[in-house]
C-alpha cells in the first residue's frame, strides 16, 4: 500500500498538540510526514521541520511558502493539518481548500459563524474534505456507544449529560500570568473563553454519540474569578433536534478535576456512561438488569469499536490513538475518494466542516444568552435554519 503524504502547519518544538498529531498521523502507515511550516518564525521552523526528518525543500517557512511550494507538485501532501493560532485558522483553511488540499483543522475552525459558513461552502464547491479535530470522538467506546444508539439499544434516547470541566485555571495568582490571561481577554479570545475552548468538545460528543443536533440552548456563564471579563464556568442546557434534552457543565476553576469529559446518555431501555480518563471502560445499565462494564478490545463489540482498536484488552490507549482514529477516517476517506468509490461506513466518523460551523454557531448562542439571563437562544447556524 503507498502511503499518503501528510503535511503539518503549526505545531512546533514546544506545542502541546504538535507531537500528538504526529503520532496519531502515522501510526497505522496510512500516512508519511514529508511537508512542514511547523513555526511563526521561518528559521526555527525550517530546523525544526528537518530535525523531526523533513526534506530541505519541503521543511517551509511559512504557510504560504508551503502552499506555492506543495501546488502542482506530482508528490503533493494528500492532506494538511492547521495547528495554528485559533485567529489564523479560517485565512489558511480557505487558501488551501481553494487550492485543492484537504485540510484537518484543529478547533475552532473560525472565530466567526459567518466564516466558518464560508469554510463549508468552499470545501462543498471544491469537494475537497475539511475535517475539524474533535479528536476525543476517535476513542473506541465513544464509537461503540454511538453504534449502540444508532442500533436501538437504548430504546429513544431522552436525555444526555456532557461535562468538560477542570480546575487548571483556579488559582488567582495565575491571573497575570500571559500563558493563563489570554484566553480570557476578548480581544484574545473571542466572545467565550471556557466553553469555546472545552465545552465545545463536549457538546459535539454529545450530537456525535445521540445523532442528533443541537437546535437551542440556555446559558449560564460566570467569571468566578472576578478579574476575568470572560468565563471560566459554565451551565448549558439544551434541545435537540430529536427530542433530547441536554446538560453541559463546563469549568476552568474546579480543583481536583484534572481533564474532566466525560458523557452520559439515557434512554428508554438503558443507560451508558463514559469518562475519557478511564476510557478503557464503557458502563452499561439495561433496564431492569444489572450495571454491566464493557471492555475496549473484547470480543463482539461493534465494527466502528473494533476498527479504532489496536493495543488488546487490558491495556491502555489513550489520547494519541484516538487521534490516529480520526487520521485512520480520513486515509479511508482520501482513498475512497482518488479511487471513485464509497468509504468503509465504520469509518465514515471523522468530524466535518458541518460540526465546525455548529460549534461556531453554540458558542456565539452560549454567549448571547450567558448575557441574557439564560434566554433560551436558537443554536443554528444559519445557513443550517
Amino acid at each position: 500500500m503507498t502511503k499518503l503524504n501528510w503535511g503539518m502547519i503549526g505545531g512546533g518544538e514546544g506545542s502541546q498538540i504538535g507531537p500528538a498529531h504526529r503520532l496519531g498521523s502515522v501510526v497505522d502507515g496510512e500516512f508519511a510526514f514529508t511537508a512542514g511550516a511547523l513555526d511563526h518564525r521561518p528559521d526555527e521552523g525550517r530546523a525544526y521541520g528537518q530535525s523531526l526528518g523533513l526534506a530541505l525543500d519541503r521543511s517551509y517557512g511559512d504557510w504560504r511558502e508551503m502552499l506555492d511550494g506543495e501546488t502542482g507538485r506530482p508528490d503533493a501532501v494528500d492532506l494538511v493539518t492547521i495547528a495554528t493560532p485559533n485567529s489564523t485558522h479560517f485565512e489558511i483553511a480557505k487558501a488551501y481548500l481553494s487550492a485543492g488540499f484537504n485540510v484537518l483543522c484543529e478547533k475552532p475552525m473560525t472565530i466567526t459563524v459567518d466564516e466558518a459558513e464560508e469554510i463549508v461552502r468552499i470545501s462543498r464547491d471544491t469537494g475537497r474534505i475539511c475535517a475539524v479535530n474533535y479528536g476525543y470522538s476517535g476513542y473506541a467506546l465513544v464509537r461503540h456507544m454511538k453504534a449502540m444508539v444508532a442500533r436501538g439499544d437504548l430504546g429513544k434516547v431522552r436525555l444526555v449529560v456532557a461535562n468538560f470541566a477542570h480546575g487548571h485555571h483556579a488559582d488567582e495568582a495565575d491571573a497575570d500570568n500571559p500563558r493563563v490571561r489570554w484566553r480570557y481577554d476578548p480581544a484574545q479570545a473571542g466572545v467565550s473563553a471556557q466553553f469555546a475552548d472545552c465545552g465545545i468538545h463536549a457538546m459535539h460528543m454529545a450530537s456525535f454519540v445521540v445523532g442528533q443536533e443541537v437546535e437551542r440552548l440556555s446559558a449560564d456563564c460566570v467569571s468566578c474569578l472576578a478579574s476575568r471579563e470572560l468565563e471560566d464556568d459554565a451551565m448549558v442546557n439544551f434541545r435537540m433536534d430529536g427530542g433530547t434534552v441536554g446538560r453541559l457543565w463546563t469549568s476552568s476553576v474546579a480543583i481536583g478535576r484534572q481533564h474532566g469529559l466525560e458523557i452520559q446518555v439515557y434512554g428508554e431501555t438503558g443507560g451508558l456512561r463514559w469518562s475519557q480518563e478511564q476510557p478503557n471502560q464503557l458502563f452499561w445499565m439495561p433496564l431492569g438488569e444489572r450495571l454491566q462494564v464493557i471492555e475496549r478490545g473484547e470480543a463482539n463489540l461493534s465494527p466502528e469499536a473494533d476498527r479504532a482498536t489496536r493495543v488488546t484488552i487490558g491495556h491502555a490507549e489513550g489520547m494519541p490513538l484516538a487521534f490516529a482514529n480520526i487520521y485512520k477516517d480520513l486515509s479511508e476517506a482520501i482513498r475512497a475518494q482518488k479511487e471513485g468509490r464509497a468509504a468503509d461506513k465504520a469509518a465514515d466518523l471523522y468530524p466535518r466542516a458541518e460540526d465546525g460551523l455548529r460549534s461556531m454557531a453554540a458558542i456565539f448562542a452560549v454567549a448571547q444568552s450567558g448575557k441574557s439571563d439564560g434566554a433560551w437562544i436558537d443554536a443554528r447556524p444559519p445557513m443550517f435554519r
